[in-house]
């Protein structure tokens, strides 16, 4: 039995009556994303001072001042394009000499073997 008595006897809290003071939670999803600061909106950046805007799956310009640079796009797109046709060209030319180079080993070496029959045929007749 302690003198002083129980020190450490703490009261239980009431249990409270709401789970939050807030009426946030009765609002509908729009109004809370506004009320809260949810609404993020299109990511944008800026880059060498062009701003731009994700959009759909691409990167988009926000401002209409891009005339230059799409005439560049598509002629880049127009040469991306060609030298794509020329990489198949050269990738065909490509298997075409291998084939012909795998053709002419085979038939080298079957050459070199119907020699090596010939002389061993020639030298058993002597």
């Amino acid at each position: 039995m302690p003198l002083f008595g129980n020190s450490f006897s703490p009261k239980k809290t009431p249990p409270r009556k709401w789970a939050s003071l807030s009426n946030l939670h009765l609002l509908d999803r729009s109004t809370r994303e506004v009320e809260l600061g949810l609404e993020y909106g299109t990511p944008t950046m800026n880059l060498a001072g062009q701003s731009l805007k994700f959009e759909n799956g691409h990167w988009v310009s926000e401002s209409g001042g891009f005339l230059g640079d799409r005439r560049e796009l598509q002629r880049l797109r127009k040469r991306n394009q060609q030298l794509e046709e020329e990489n198949n060209l050269l990738r065909l030319k490509v298997d075409i000499l291998l084939d012909m180079l795998s053709e002419t080993t085979a038939e080298s070496h079957l050459l070199e073997k119907e020699l090596e029959e010939l002389k061993q045929h020639s030298r058993r007749k002597k």
